[in-house]
């Protein structure tokens, strides 16, 4: 089935004229209809839509245009603006809202032939690590229905692990594109903050936003990363550096002499669970017989890296999500007077927990505690940043656990928000010091069988070495291969 197939593999066939983007899409939505009542990555969907962008990329193709990506279906998250189609945010407050323009990314996608299709579930605002935040109900873990796919992005993790798309874009604030491609044994890309623009992305915390590819191979990654970076002058944090071709480095030669990876000390403590860190320890011994000069090395700082990162994402969110009134767009409830309609909106439209960060970021930013927390998270994130660049000048490559335990069951974590904080703990340092991340599958836990993620760090614009690393382990290893077992 066409739906199963990698971009590169889905692009030769189409290339060869052995399949067409109608048939290739068609795929996708028929198994969507089979299997997403149990998973529920999808918020919302237009078949009718993608089947024409489909046909649209069959005449582009039969007129001579080629392309990685032309005629290939795309899930998205939905936090990013598709035009025409419901920009919700899995939130009440914006549930019929349909936005009228495209996201920058969604413009490259389009323009490189790409078939942009679907409405992906998510934490509500992008707030959560497990995609049960959502208004419209929770996703599942295509592995284990009863455990979560991650979050925020898990609708997107999801989707491509049960091959209901050839790929997806997700969102990664905190770690929210890699830790669900960890939890469902999928490949998750984030990129330098600032090399893919953030306009049309709805935001969470600006300064650590970044959208980036969730796919089925590294290979997949570095192609969708290729399309979608690149200046952006709507942007002002986009980076005006030229984008390599990501792609052309990966080749058949997997030798990693001469690369230097570093191992810090300080992830391999106490909550990491043992199965997750054997599996890992099995895949530096990987890396190591690849050729890679394995080192230890120390983020000194990285204690602090939650509690910085929660002060600054919550300051933040408590500031952008303030648009959300109920008087310019979105869901209104009406009050006596202006401060009565917005007590009344917000309280209906919002959910707990964005409830609880907006709280919780209005106070650190208010009047006598700027200085004891924000100002102080700032300083501390220039240390985290300083730590990296200090062990970026020893070693090429970092390797953590991508999460310190595999996928955790529905429910499990809900009624304690600091625990679920915690599975957060090895990527936000990634954001809060402005790195490339990717995660890709290193093995499974025994009891019950769920993927375990590998993640490799690279220096600011470092994304090369990182998709060569991981592209290298994932070819000399079997675990990319694994799919789940969905009843249909």
């Amino acid at each position: 089935m066409a739906n199963r197939l990698t971009i590169s593999e889905l692009a030769s066939r189409l290339e060869r004229g052995e399949l067409t983007s109608r048939q290739a899409t068609q795929a996708c939505l028929d198994r969507i209809a089979a299997v997403d009542s149990q998973i529920h990555a999808f918020l919302s969907l237009d078949a009718e839509d993608a089947l024409a962008q489909a046909d649209a990329a069959d005449r582009r193709r039969a007129s001579g245009e080629r392309g990685p990506l032309l005629g290939v279906p795309v899930a998205v998250k939905d936090v990013i603006a598709v035009k025409g189609h419901r920009l919700t945010c899995a939130s009440k407050i914006l549930g019929q809202f349909v936005s009228p323009y495209d996201a920058t990314v969604i413009e490259k996608l389009k323009a490189a032939g790409a078939v942009v299709f679907g409405r992906l579930n998510m934490d509500e605002f992008a707030m959560g690590s497990s995609t049960e935040n959502s208004a419209f109900g929770p996703t599942r873990n295509p592995w284990d229905l009863e455990r979560a796919p991650g979050g925020s992005s898990g609708g997107s993790a999801a989707a491509v692990a049960a091959d209901e798309c050839v790929a997806a874009l997700g969102s990664d604030t905190g770690g929210s594109v890699r830790q669900p491609a960890a939890f469902c044994g999928c490949v998750g890309l984030k990129p330098t903050y600032g090399r893919v623009s953030r306009y049309g992305l709805v935001a969470y915390a600006s300064s650590l936003d970044q959208i980036g590819p969730v796919t089925k191979t590294v290979r997949d990654a570095a192609i969708l990363a290729e399309v979608i970076s690149g200046h952006d002058v709507r942007d002002s944090t986009s980076l005006p550096h030229p984008v390599p071709r990501y792609s052309s480095a990966l080749t058949d030669d997997l030798s990693l002499k001469g690369m230097k990876i570093g191992l810090p000390k300080e992830y391999q403590g106490g909550g990491l669970d043992s199965e997750v860190k054997a599996a890992v320890d099995d895949a530096v011994k990987q890396l190591a017989a690849l050729g890679a000069d394995v080192m230890e090395i120390s983020l000194p700082h990285t204690d602090y890296a939650i509690a910085t990162y929660y002060i600054i994402a919550t300051a933040e969110a408590s500031a952008n999500l303030a648009r959300f009134d109920g008087i310019r767009y979105g869901a209104r409830k009406d009050g006596s007077d202006p401060i009565e309609l917005y007590k009344n909106t917000r309280g209906a439209g919002f959910g707990p927990e964005v409830k609880r960060r907006i709280i919780l970021g209005t106070y650190v930013l208010s009047s006598g505690y700027y200085d004891a927390y924000y100002l102080r998270a700032m300083k501390v994130r220039t240390r985290i940043r300083e730590d990296f660049l200090r062990a970026f000048e020893k070693v090429d490559v970092i390797v953590t656990p991508t999460s310190p335990t595999p996928a955790f069951r529905l429910g499990e974590k809900t009624g304690n928000p600091l625990q679920m904080y915690l599975a957060d703990i090895f990527t936000i340092s990634c954001n809060l010091a402005g790195l490339c991340g990717i995660s890709v599958p290193c093995g499974f836990s025994s009891r019950p069988r769920l993927p375990v993620g590998l993640q490799f760090l690279g220096r600011p614009l470092g994304e090369e070495a990182i998709l060569k690393a991981a592209h290298a382990y994932e070819k000399s290893t079997p675990w990319h291969k694994e799919k789940p077992v969905l009843p249909t």
